[in-house]
């Protein structure tokens, strides 16, 4: 399957899953507990505080070399935003791009989409972890904090 007809397919519709495609074009699903979006919507508040000038969106299609995958959330701005509307998965990379950790998930996995994420050029990928710990990296690596969002919160509570 392609992205475009993951998205109109009937049958995939209203799933409670997250789907992604990986490079052999087969569906993956994601299931989603209740504190992972939590987690989400409240990085999402946050990145609209911290960073007003752009947009802070859950669930972003990026094609990338291992076909589509959907970050948890993403803040892109409007420059790039501009780029990639209309497209059914973006070619570029927003310049964050966060995974919420779930306990299917293992960190092996979540750091390759952080390097498909930086293959697009995202300029960070941020991770929370189930315990609600943001871990913050760049092309170069683990970083302290955010670069883009320095005063973001290096804990988030439920």
């Amino acid at each position: 399957m392609n992205w475009k007809e993951v998205c109109e397919s009937p049958e995939l519709q209203n799933l409670p899953f997250k789907l992604e495609l990986n490079k052999d074009g087969e569906v993956v699903m994601n299931a989603v507990q209740v504190n992972h979006a939590l987690f989400a919507g409240k990085i999402i508040h946050f990145l609209e505080i911290h960073l007003p000038n752009g947009y802070s969106l859950p669930e972003f299609p990026v094609m990338t070399s291992d076909n589509v995958k959907s970050p948890d959330v993403v803040w892109i701005s409007g420059e790039r935003l501009e780029q990639v509307k209309g497209l059914v998965a973006a070619n570029i990379s927003p310049e964050i791009c966060v995974e919420v950790k779930s306990p299917h998930n293992t960190w092996k996995k979540l750091y390759e989409k952080a390097q498909l994420y930086f293959e697009q050029s995202a300029l960070e990928v941020w991770f929370c972890n189930e315990q609600g710990a943001m871990t913050f990296t760049n092309l170069d690596g683990p970083i302290q904090h955010s670069e883009l969002a320095p005063t973001f919160p290096q804990q988030l509570e439920l």
